[in-house]
């Protein structure tokens, strides 16, 4: 069972992090919002303070922290910026923990350094345009040709596709539905048939680069398959048992962002002579937000402890993912209600939170995904 109390080096971390959001971040958090600027150079300064690497053992470069660091982390930077915390949580728990998860010792210390520590930056896909959750039903193939393998076909709604060095991709290599018919690819920016797309206008998380992967021929040697052949739709699903607790710290900062920007609010705003906290219809949606992210973060801390203790998370983070996200959803509408009239301006920060809270809900699996996946594993408690 998770333990509250936060340890000497927790709180220095927390520390850490609200600091450099506090100056690295927030003072040009509307500008990339606006511009759908994606600052490589932040996260190139990121990785001097060990926040693109978190989970990565020292010996690669990386921090060595636990997932209870990392939501910390996460909690932090996305209450200023959610599109930063997506980001950060997509280069951390995706590309760069599905090498350090299932990657040979060769690619480890050949990719993780340059990721752990942000000279690289990753990518990771999965998502087809015709295959969204249903991923056994992707049609981008890999045909082997000797030592290499040819791919053809594109990825979609790729977090970091245009800037990315490197990008670890999941194919069919083998009958279409088969589970075991996928393999995971480490191709490198550059490699001949490997573009990228436009980047997607989206309505929130701007500043977090989506773009979509093409693959026209693309031929990939085989020192390049992460693991076994047929074993990348298999990784990948254990990755997302680590990705939905990413996607719920980010739910989380971008809820406790809202609430406190309508907490500030609500006790410099006055209204027939009184702050307009003191209206029990304002307190009373504080008290309920104030509540719910408290259970969030219990929840999250839960499933953090248990993948900190190699244990099945798969039920946990998938209720984390669930609860944390409609959370988000939640704390930021009830921040713009709270704001009035200037909830719906870009001068106040509630209108963003309102933005980019949707895609936690949608980002990592669907809620309806989500409930399926807690459905499936309560029926194995039934005797």
């Amino acid at each position: 069972m998770y333990n509250a109390k936060d340890t000497e080096q927790m709180v220095m971390i927390r520390e850490s992090a609200r600091e450099f959001a506090k100056t690295h971040i927030k003072p040009f958090v509307m500008e990339w919002d606006e511009k759908q600027y994606f600052p490589v150079e932040l996260f190139k300064k990121m990785g001097d303070y060990g926040f693109m690497g978190i989970l990565v053992p020292e010996k690669y470069h990386g921090a060595g922290l636990t997932y209870q660091e990392y939501i910390t982390i996460l909690d932090e930077i996305s209450k200023v910026c959610g599109s930063i915390g997506l980001s950060v949580a997509a280069h951390n728990s995706l590309c760069t923990n599905h090498i350090l998860s299932f990657a040979s010792e060769e690619q480890k210390e050949k990719y993780l350094p340059k990721l752990a520590t942000a000279e690289w930056i990753g990518a990771w896909g999965l998502t087809e345009t015709g295959s969204g959750s249903d991923a056994g039903g992707m049609t981008t193939v890999a045909v082997q040709d000797g030592d290499y393998w040819v791919i053809n076909g594109s990825k979609i709604f790729i977090t970091h596709a245009i800037s990315a060095d490197v990008a670890v991709v999941i194919v069919r290599t083998g009958e279409k539905g088969d589970k075991h018919g996928m393999t995971a690819f480490i191709i490198e920016k550059g490699t001949p048939g490997f573009t990228a797309g436009k980047k997607i206008d989206k309505l929130g998380m701007r500043a977090s680069e989506t773009a979509s992967l093409f693959f026209d021929n693309c031929r990939v040697h085989k020192d390049q398959v992460i693991g076994e052949v047929g074993n990348g739709f298999v990784q990948a699903l254990k990755l997302l048992d680590g990705g939905r607790i990413s996607i719920a710290a980010l739910s989380l900062g971008i809820a406790r962002g809202a609430y406190e920007c309508a907490l500030q609010y609500s006790n410099e705003r006055e209204q027939f002579n009184q702050k307009i906290f003191d209206f029990q219809d304002v307190s009373f949606k504080l008290a309920d937000m104030a509540t719910k992210i408290e259970a969030s973060e219990l929840l999250i801390r839960q499933a953090g402890y248990l993948k900190d203790t190699n244990q099945k998370v798969t039920k946990e983070g998938a209720m984390a993912k669930l609860y944390a996200s409609e959370v988000a959803v939640e704390a930021s509408n009830e921040s713009v209600q709270i704001h009035g009239g200037y909830g719906f301006t870009k001068d106040f920060p509630a209108e963003k939170f309102f933005r980019d809270a949707k895609l936690c809900t949608i980002g990592e699996g669907t809620s309806a995904i989500q409930k399926m996946v807690i459905a499936r594993e309560i029926r194995k408690d039934v005797k």
